[in-house]
């Protein structure tokens, strides 16, 4: 990913906090394969663990996800192993890239100030990204002592913050979240004999927010307000967006 200074976040708690926000990784892979593609994706939403709470010391933390055993990207990975071990954990890197759920095209007639000025400005596309380089560990035999915790745990706590960080069911006043002990036993363990675990030790970790920050105050402001004007939580998120890297980007050059 092509990051300019201008448009790069290197904070580790707002990098973490981005990826808890926005749970859905495009998990990426080059493996050479008899029978299938060499560039591998599958969209698989993530939890993070901060390298606090990590069992072992890792740089940036790690990433944990499932996906299914038929998935060609699996295949690839477990090919021709002559002995299988409890955990295959690949030599290459692998890359998981994170994207804003708000991300929107900036027509060239928000530009207030530019435009009636020079004239000199052009479309663009406002986003914000998180890359993640790491080294992979494939837990994909269910019935190993490792392989069966780690699922286990990785399906609890994928549930418990998706249902409440992301919907909001905390209990109390707001509904109970569903908890993987709400399905039949039973139909858990099929489940997890057709899936494998995913952890991935993060490497490098890479954030992009691309909000109008460079451009002058007035097209800002300019930007701001037409896509409030978009309305809906779209066009606030990305107004909001747009004020809060601008405001961040004035105050990092004043600083110096």
């Amino acid at each position: 990913m092509f990051i300019q200074n201008v448009h790069a976040e290197t904070n580790p708690a707002v990098l973490q906090s981005f990826i808890h926000e926005n749970p859905l990784g495009l998990l990426i892979t080059g493996i050479r394969s008899s029978s299938e593609q060499f560039l591998q994706c599958t969209h698989v939403p993530f939890i993070l663990d901060p390298p606090e709470t990590c069992s072992k010391p890792t740089p940036h933390g790690l990433l944990r996800a499932h996906i299914a055993k038929q998935n060609p990207q699996v295949k690839a990975m477990i090919e021709d192993l002559a002995e299988k071990p409890d955990v295959l954990k690949l030599g290459d890197d692998v890359l998981v890239v994170f994207t804003a759920n708000h991300h929107h095209y900036v027509t060239p007639k928000y530009y207030v100030e530019t435009k009636p000025d020079t004239g000199k400005v052009v479309p663009t596309w406002n986003y914000a990204a998180v890359q993640v380089y790491g080294k992979l560990s494939l837990h994909y035999d269910s019935h190993s002592p490792e392989a069966g915790a780690f699922l286990a745990k990785q399906i609890s706590d994928l549930s418990a913050h998706t249902e409440s960080s992301i919907m909001g069911y905390t209990g109390g006043d707001r509904p109970r979240p569903w908890a993987v002990e709400d399905a039949p036993g039973k139909y858990i363990d099929i489940l997890k004999r057709n899936i494998v675990g995913v952890e991935i030790r993060i490497e490098q970790i890479q954030g992009k927010f691309k909000m109008s920050q460079e451009m002058r105050p007035g097209d800002r402001e300019g930007v701001a307000a037409g896509f409030a004007r978009l309305g809906g939580d779209l066009g606030a998120a990305m107004s909001t967006s747009v004020r809060e890297r601008g405001a961040f980007h004035d105050e990092k050059k004043r600083l110096g």
